[in-house]
Order: structure tokens, then C-alpha cells, then sequence
């Protein structure tokens, strides 16, 4: 049975491997901050890219849905037309929780920890106070992990891993070595009844976000860990079954520091193209209308379904005006109408098609 050390890690794990493999990974997250910096508006890749590691985040735990409900969901507040979209929803909701929070404070508290949690399951259970709680072979049911079972013990280790997040003289171990390690701990301690896997993938863009190397969360592993998924539970579980062989561990570093480097580098390219398109609509819509702001821009593609209703908000014209807009928009072909009910929404399809395409 693994039992679970205090951080930091009592011997080294930056081989020569590791250590060229973490330079490969800082290049790529380093562009990737760069060329986010030159989105005009930072609401947009906010909000596209959060809705994008939302969905991905959710399937890993089996929560599946499609990129239409959630622009619906994130177009109609009370159109759920699942519950998980409604549970991507509150993904969203979550992660741009804690991004306010560490933006504010600089600090991930463990109160911050369980707020997150809070916000995706609709409850305030808080850490686990009941024995019991097992991580099982989907298969065959076998007990493969039993977490701490005692709520003393579960807040001790989460009161060092938040010690270990914001003091950075506790180790001088490269951050995103130590990115890898706080994701192992948090989901090894395992502290709530639900939502540990999804609290713990919002732990790490926060974590980024603390250590300056982004300034906001546009790196999202969730990807690439349902890619590899089956490598993933793997890696982790092999690290819990070895307690004493450091090449585990390496290979668990090596695992994670190879994801931050592959997604960091296909979302800068997201990023570019997202960039591409905009201009081209900036330069239409400017040439061609004489409501063209940037504001109407930056709506457009912080919402690939829009509706009159937002335009008006973030235009601040009447609705009857924001209307007029959208519609010529859709007449020239810029925008996609289409009708529910007595509403219409408007959808930016080469954005929609960019973001599907680039995510699926």
C-alpha cells in the first residue's frame, strides 16, 4: 500500500533526461504566453479555450458532450440540453473561479482548493470524512489504490502540497517539474468524495499561473491526458506501486513535461490561426460597414454563437441596433442565423469550425 510522504520529495528526480526535456517544454509554453499576449482582448481566448479544456476535462471522467451544446449553453443560460453539458458548464465556471482568485491573491489556499470543488459539484462536502473511499480497476473492480481514509490525515498532507504550490524555497526543482509532482499528490491524496480529477487539472493551469509562466490559462492538459489516457492512470499508479524507484517517477515527470510541450505548441498554433481569422473579419467588416468597432470584433470571437443581446451589452447600443448589426452580418455571410424558438443566434462558423477542428 502507497503511503503517501510529505513534499518536497526526499531524493532527486532531475536527471539530465528530465532537465532536457523541462527546457523543451519552457520554449513551448514560453511562445505560447507570448502570442496570447497579442490577442487584443484576453476574455476571448478565455473564453474559447476554457470552454475547449472544459469539454476535454470532462470527458476524461467519462462526462462526454458536444461543442454545440456547450456554445448553446454558454449562449443560453437555461438551455441545459444535457447534464453534462451543464457539467462542462460548471468546469467553466470553476476554473474561471480560481483563476480570479490566484490572479488576486497569489496565493492557492486550500480554501481556494475547495471552492474550486464546490463550484463543479454543486455541494459543499468539502474534504472526505468517511472511510471507505477506493480507486478501482474499471474492468475487473479490483482495489488497485485505497487514499487516505481519515480527514486529520487528508488535511494534513493537503495543508504541505499548498505549502509546497506557494513557497518557492520550499525546492528549487524547475516549476514544471514540480507542476508534475503537485498533480501525483493531489490526486494520490485523493481528498473529496468527487471531482478530484477535474479539481486537480484546474490545480495545474493555476499553478502555471502562479509561477508567471502564463498569465492566463490557455495551457490545458486535459487534451492530452485523453489522449493517453490509459498511459496516464498507468504512469500515476506505477509511481503508488513503487515507492522507492525514482525511475517511476521520472518517467511520470517525463510523461507530464511532454504533454505541456505538445499542447503548448498546438495551441499557440490555435492561437495564431484565431489571430488570422480575425484580422481577415476585422479587415471585411471595417472595409465594408460603418458599425465596425473592436468591440464588435472581440465579441465575435469571444462567442462563437452570439446573440442580440450580448451585442447590446458589449456594445452598448440599443437592442433594435444590435439587431440590425447581426443581421446584415448574417445577410453578407459573416454570420450564420439561426432560430429557437422566438430567438435567434448567430454563429461565427470559421470560428466554430477552427475550434472544432483544432480540439476534437
Amino acid at each position: 500500500m502507497y503511503e503517501i510522504k510529505k513534499l518536497p520529495l526526499p531524493f532527486e528526480v532531475e536527471t539530465k533526461e528530465v532537465l532536457k526535456k523541462t527546457t523543451l517544454a519552457s520554449r513551448a509554453l514560453a511562445e505560447l504566453k507570448s502570442i496570447s499576449k497579442t490577442i487584443p482582448n484576453e476574455s476571448i481566448l478565455i473564453s474559447t479555450l476554457t470552454l475547449q479544456e472544459a469539454k476535454d476535462s470532462s470527458a476524461v471522467e467519462n462526462i462526454i458532450t458536444t461543442h454545440d451544446e456547450l456554445f448553446k449553453v454558454q449562449t443560453f443560460d437555461n438551455l441545459f440540453t444535457s447534464s453534462a453539458a451543464k457539467e462542462v458548464q460548471n468546469y467553466v465556471q470553476a476554473l474561471k473561479e480560481g483563476f480570479e482568485m490566484v490572479r488576486k491573491t497569489g496565493l492557492l489556499r486550500v480554501n481556494d482548493i475547495i471552492v474550486i470543488q464546490e463550484t463543479l459539484e454543486h455541494n459543499k462536502a468539502g474534504f472526505r470524512q468517511q472511510a471507505g473511499t477506493t480507486l478501482k480497476n474499471a474492468n475487473t473492480g479490483e482495489i488497485i489504490y485505497t487514499s487516505p481514509q481519515e480527514y486529520d490525515t487528508i488535511m494534513e498532507l493537503m495543508e504541505n502540497l499548498v505549502y509546497f504550490i506557494n513557497d518557492n524555497e520550499v525546492s528549487d526543482l524547475d516549476p514544471l517539474v514540480k507542476m508534475a509532482i503537485i498533480h501525483f499528490q493531489f490526486e494520490t491524496i485523493h481528498p473529496f468524495y468527487d471531482g478530484n480529477g477535474r479539481t486537480g487539472r484546474i490545480i495545474n493551469i493555476l499553478y502555471l499561473i502562479l509561477q508567471d509562466l502564463l498569465e492566463i490559462p490557455t495551457l490545458y492538459l486535459s487534451r492530452f491526458i485523453i489522449q493517453n489516457k490509459q498511459e496516464y492512470y498507468q504512469r500515476l499508479q506505477a509511481v503508488r506501486d513503487n515507492t522507492k524507484n525514482t525511475e517511476d517517477w521520472i518517467k511520470w515527470i517525463l510523461f507530464i513535461l511532454t504533454g505541456v510541450e505538445q499542447i503548448a505548441k498546438e495551441t499557440t498554433v490555435l492561437i495564431q490561426d484565431i489571430k488570422i481569422l480575425m484580422q481577415n473579419y476585422k479587415n471585411r467588416i471595417r472595409g465594408t460597414y460603418s458599425f465596425y468597432s473592436q468591440d464588435l470584433l472581440n465579441n465575435l470571437f469571444k462567442y462563437p454563437y452570439t446573440k442580440i443581446e450580448f451585442i447590446e451589452k458589449d456594445l452598448n447600443v440599443s437592442r433594435p441596433t444590435a439587431s440590425s448589426y447581426l443581421n446584415r452580418l448574417a445577410k453578407d455571410g459573416l454570420l450564420e442565423k439561426i432560430k429557437v424558438g422566438k430567438t435567434n443566434y448567430y454563429i461565427n462558423k470559421p470560428l466554430y469550425n477552427l475550434l472544432v477542428n483544432k480540439m476534437i
